[in-house]
């Protein structure tokens, strides 16, 4: 009957449903002597937590942790910032900047003006060519398909 009753304990042990006691049960039947033998492969599994049990902590453990310099980790942080700042502005030089599109009379800038759009004129005049080519496509489409 025990026998029966530890292999249900060990079942519902391993699949996490045994509660404080029955693990205790488990723990004092594993420690005994008379363990049956296709359960002595168990032994050192519940073995192992009385073992546990017996061991303690020899380490020391510091109280105060170390504490870091903040103030030159500071220090440091604003001298690299300041580096940084003073790099920039030394090695940044101002861009000249033309001043495009101003003219000193109002005859150069009218030539200027004349200029670009005759340029302007000349290339929709390109489109509106190779649009001509649409239109007699068109015109031939209708003849042949004599769609009107």
């Amino acid at each position: 009957m025990e026998l029966n009753r530890i292999e249900t304990l060990l079942e519902k042990y391993f699949q996490g449903e045994t509660s404080v006691l029955e693990e205790k049960e488990l723990k004092n039947y594993f420690s005994s002597l008379d363990v049956a033998q296709h359960l002595e492969q168990y032994k050192p599994l519940f073995g192992y937590f009385s073992e546990a049990k017996d061991q303690e902590f020899k380490q020391t453990i510091p109280l105060q942790a170390k504490k870091r310099n903040v103030r030159w980790l500071s220090i440091a942080a604003s001298v690299v910032v300041l580096l940084g700042i003073s790099t920039f502005t030394y090695l940044h030089e101002p861009q000249e900047t033309n001043d495009l599109g101003t003219y000193e009379s109002p005859e150069a800038a009218f030539e200027a003006t004349q200029k670009a759009l005759s340029m302007l004129s000349q290339n929709v005049n390109v489109g509106i060519e190779s649009v001509s080519y649409i239109n007699e496509f068109q015109n031939s489409k209708e003849l042949i398909f004599k769609t009107k």
